[in-house]
């Protein structure tokens, strides 16, 4: 047994050099010919984008590129639209930020022929399925999110099946696949909301968040079957150390986001989502606050208030783990490259999109008047 499992780590590290090497090489074939300024034809650029995820077209250092990718979203009458998590740069540059929920709404709203979407995959797909008749780019297809990844549609069918007369209700953390195979779609800013809408009688599945969907719990005081999946970010956060922060800043109150462990939400003087933690944090008489959340929405809020102190909340380990990895992908060169090339382009079946479209569309109607 161990002789098998040591053959199969073998080949496994071998199919990964290959494969690196692969990438490797085709990396420096396109750079070799952007440096020697010959033609390279729409086929190759696509061809290396599937491999790699984003256009590698190096970026001339002396484009002033906020005015460039301005200029860019004029020409080709595009939208970009930026999730709070982003870097500062990226969401100085966006016509619209938000978190899950703004952002949909945005994406099924806007006329424009091209939506840029900076976050993830996930996003980029639900702006796809409300406007199929657009071109929706990602500036980065690498871009993933631990939620998503850790439900497989496959699984999550199963999962289902076993429990035929469950409602299905789905965080949007979670791949167009997923959102087919679900009756509703909710965001951290709508979950108990449309929770309380669904009859107590009625069973249901919440996935792939366990935590928010362990917070809906206590917070709708209603039994679920919940999917086994964490946010990376939200879940690394400590209440050792946040209660150690607390005696530094006694004054300080504490915003969570729900994906946090109970552990952690348990010390929270305010729950919600990242926009729902923004505005909370505006209108509150309050000077200073411990944010457990993504530190991205730290800029938005410290630009809401710059009289406020603002201070992340701290990770277990030393690492600078409230930062998304998912989401730091994005550059401001990637996004660049991204509306000049309008590459890499977002694509799905059309069957997945149709049965996805049906519960996100459920959602947004039945939250008219959440904000």
């Amino acid at each position: 047994m161990i002789t098998h499992i040591k053959f199969i780590i073998i080949v496994t590290n071998f199919i990964y050099e290959i494969g690196h090497k692969f990438i490797q090489s085709s990396l420096i074939l396109l750079n070799i010919l952007l440096t020697m300024n010959m033609s390279i034809t729409p086929e190759l650029l696509v061809s290396s984008v599937e491999q790699i995820g984003f256009v590698n077209d190096p970026v001339d250092p002396r484009l002033d590129l906020y005015e460039e990718i301005k200029s860019l979203k004029r020409e080709k009458n595009a939208i970009l639209l930026a999730h709070y998590y982003q870097e500062p740069a990226i969401q100085d540059v966006a016509d619209f930020i938000g978190d899950s929920l703004g952002l949909s709404r945005q994406a099924a709203a806007t006329s424009a022929d091209i939506i840029v979407f900076a976050g993830v995959h996930f996003m980029a797909e639900t702006a796809k399925i409300l406007s199929p008749d657009k071109k929706v780019i990602l500036p980065d297809l690498n871009a993933g999110c631990s939620l998503a990844d850790t439900c497989p549609a496959d699984e999550f069918q199963e999962f289902c099946d076993r429990h035929p007369d469950h409602l299905v209700m789905s965080y949007i953390n979670c791949s167009a696949a997923v959102k087919a195979r679900s009756d509703i779609i909710c965001t951290s800013t709508n979950a108990e909301h449309l929770m309380r809408m669904i009859p107590e009688s009625q069973p249901v599945i919440f996935a792939p968040d366990r935590n928010l969907g362990r917070w809906l719990e206590r917070t709708t005081k209603r039994k679920l079957k919940i999917w086994d999946g964490v946010c990376i970010v939200h879940e690394t956060f400590s209440e050792r150390k946040l209660l150690s922060l607390k005696v530094e800043y006694p004054s300080a109150k504490i915003l969570a986001h729900p994906e946090c462990e109970e552990s952690v939400l348990r010390h929270a003087d305010y729950i919600g989502s990242t926009s729902g933690i923004r505005k909370f944090a505006r209108e509150d008489e309050g000077t200073s606050f411990i944010i457990a959340t993504e530190e991205g929405i730290l800029h938005q809020m410290r630009k809401d208030s710059p009289d406020k102190h603002f201070i992340p909340a701290p990770p277990e380990s030393g690492c600078n783990c409230s930062q998304c990895p998912h989401m730091r992908l994005n550059t401001l060169e990637k996004l660049y490259n991204c509306i000049n090339h309008e590459l890499p382009e977002i694509a799905m079946e059309e069957s997945i999109r149709r049965r996805a479209l049906k519960p996100i569309e459920r959602m947004i109607e039945m939250s008219e008047g959440v904000s």
